[in-house]
């Protein structure tokens, strides 16, 4: 599963999208309510977020134990959660670059990059799907594409660690009681995808499959439309073939980021 960025790409999207959360979840207020996470206000977003941050940081620097719940609680109880936040940003980003290229460090998807850029990788897209969180929160709805300044090339490369790391993991809970095929093609990038759903772990192909039968449903839209969409945080994709993959797709993929 290689990344298609350079590190300093992803630590100017943690950079950006941790802005982006933060003027976000300041326009909202912390006592908002974040739409495309129900059960969270914006100050149970920030603590999440700082508390990851923080806590991917310290797995880089080879730290044991760090408490996440004591972390989570300290940026609940923070004079200033955001510039909680903003500190979170600046450590993890410093313990990346920091960090030697061969660095030694845990790392919870298949085929992952080395440990370094893997977690460069997965923080720029944690920190982007929850700045969309944010986004969300200030405008009281799901966001559109048009509402982010998420990089295309940014979205491609997040489309492809969901659709090749977490959706084939046993613990996503995607499944067909009969084998369906799902393209996923971003038009404006044309990087495309092909899925097997069925009752074993979804099985995700780079490009259009070999297969001369059509596939049974076709996810279309710009790669940012599909980055929001396929994360569930937003509506805009175009559905081709069974509609039922869609709202399947919605019911059954929900991330553990960790």
């Amino acid at each position: 599963m290689p990344p298609h960025l350079a590190l300093d790409d992803y630590t100017t999207a943690i950079a950006a999208s941790g802005a982006a959360l933060r003027d976000a979840a300041e326009r909202a207020g912390l006592g908002a309510r974040v739409p495309t996470c129900p059960e969270w206000t914006v100050a149970d977003l920030v603590a999440h977020q700082g508390m990851v941050h923080r806590w991917a940081a310290s797995t880089l620097r080879g730290e044991s134990g760090h408490d996440t719940e004591r972390s989570y609680a300290e940026g609940l109880a923070a004079p200033d959660p955001f510039a909680w936040l903003s500190a979170g940003v600046d450590d993890l980003i410093g313990a990346l670059r920091a960090a030697p290229d061969d660095v030694e460090a845990p790392v919870f998807l298949k085929d992952a990059p080395r440990p370094r850029l893997f977690w460069a990788r997965r923080q720029a897209h944690e920190t982007t799907v929850h700045s969309l969180d944010a986004l969300s929160a200030a405008l009281g709805r799901r966001p559109l594409a048009s509402d982010a300044s998420i990089p295309r090339a940014l979205a491609a490369d997040g489309i492809d660690e969901l659709l090749r790391g977490f959706v084939p993991r046993r613990k996503c809970e995607l499944r067909t009681s009969e084998s369906r095929t799902l393209l996923v093609r971003a038009e404006d990038t044309e990087h495309a995808w092909s899925l097997r759903i069925s009752q074993e772990p979804v099985v995700t192909e780079v490009g259009a499959a070999a297969d001369p039968q059509a596939p049974d449903a076709a996810f279309g839209g710009t790669a940012v439309q599909l980055y929001i969409a396929l994360w569930n945080r937003g509506d805009e994709v175009a559905v081709d073939g069974l509609p039922e993959l869609l709202e399947q797709w919605r019911d059954q993929v929900r991330i553990n980021f960790g």
